[in-house]
């Protein structure tokens, strides 16, 4: 006869509902090992221990919830306020600038710096469409997102006030609006926008780009004025 192993007690007990209620003596004589002090406890007060860790580890997904729910509302205000500025700026050659400054004030990014290409005649003498090689617009037309990184090596870092504090950047493509008069097909990168940061670490690798993404959306969209 095959002696009876852990496994089988454990499987008798799953498949054995009532035994405990026809043996309660047992349940109460039985002592767990408490995690806090290793002391022995009973089976209650060792699931009540089980069940309030559960309920901690509740409270601190919820808090962080309600942080990242926090953060999230501050971002929408600020994108509100950005928005409404560039809805309120009546002349096409000054979005450009709109579009830096509300990003640089209302999100508080060190520098910014836009760069537009494929503008209509009249623009054309502006400084927001001069002094773009065209190395720079092929790199802006390789990003199907945008890059965010160190700034080594980088020509769109020079169009910066303070390049060598640049530490780190986001480059955010600008493309055609869909509804665009312009030569451009919809889509294609029209401008690049950039951020930077003295903090190596505000734009890294691996971060998560969709809300600046969304950014460079309405930034093009409001840039079509110039086409």
């Amino acid at each position: 006869m095959n002696p009876i192993t852990e496994d089988d007690i454990a499987n008798f007990l799953v498949n054995t509902p009532d035994f405990f209620e026809r043996h309660a003596e047992v349940l109460a004589a039985v002592k767990l090992t408490s995690p806090h002090g290793r002391r022995a406890v009973s089976l209650q007060e060792r699931q009540a221990e089980m069940l309030r860790d559960k309920i901690r580890v509740l409270e601190l997904r919820m808090m962080d919830m309600l942080r990242h729910g926090n953060e999230n509302e501050v971002l929408l205000a600020r994108q509100h306020t950005w928005v409404k500025t560039l809805l309120a700026t009546t002349q096409a050659r000054d979005l450009p600038s709109a579009i830096a400054e509300g990003i640089a004030h209302d999100f508080l990014v060190p520098q910014v710096a836009i760069k537009v290409w494929g503008v209509a005649k009249s623009f054309q003498k502006q400084a927001f469409a001069s002094g773009v090689s065209e190395t720079a617009k092929a790199f802006a037309a390789g990003l199907s997102q945008p890059f965010v990184g160190m700034s080594a090596g980088i020509e769109a870092v020079t169009w910066l006030s303070e390049p060598q504090a640049a530490q780190s950047v986001a480059l955010i493509p600008l493309r055609a609006n869909a509804a665009s008069a312009g030569d451009a097909p919809a889509g294609d990168v029209i401008g690049l926008l950039v951020l930077a940061s003295p903090d190596a670490q505000r734009y890294h690798e691996g971060m998560g780009t969709a809300f600046i993404e969304r950014l460079g959306e309405l930034a093009s969209a409001a840039l079509s004025h110039l086409r």
